[in-house]
């Protein structure tokens, strides 16, 4: 048995774009970053941000691209998917993306989070930080 599944909650990096596909199925495209606090052996604390590209298809991708903005959050439920293509110069090119099944807004209704201003939302506080000697690997 084996399972691809992935869970993430972050903030929007930029306005969804919807397209539709040779089939009239649309599909609507966000990226999400997502921040961790974590300190150094040294006792330096450190932020990291992770972006990941998501894909919404057929009714998810509509209602997506309707609600959603910069900077809203959300939680992401899917599967990774990877992908890859011919660019403009001749080179293949890969990319790894989650295809949602499911998305939650986590915004109140009528207000969006706070600007994600191209280095990610702001991290979290309050919650519980990282030593990196507690890390299992």
């Amino acid at each position: 048995m084996s399972m691809n599944k992935v869970l993430i909650i972050g903030n929007l990096g930029s306005d969804p774009e919807m397209r539709y596909m040779p089939s009239g199925d649309p599909v609507t495209s966000f990226s999400v970053a997502t921040n961790r606090r974590y300190r150094t052996r040294d006792g330096e604390q450190r932020d990291e941000t992770e972006w990941f590209r998501v894909n919404a298809w057929g009714r998810l991708a509509e209602i997506t691209n309707q609600y959603l903005t910069r900077g809203s959050k959300v939680y992401v439920e899917g599967r990774l998917q990877s992908r890859s293509w011919q660019g403009q110069d001749g080179q293949t090119r890969f990319s790894n993306e989650i295809r949602a099944s499911e998305i939650q807004f986590l915004d109140p209704r009528g207000q969006v989070s706070g600007d994600p201003g191209g280095q990610g939302a702001p991290p979290s506080h309050g919650g519980p930080e990282e030593d990196a000697d507690d890390l299992p690997w």
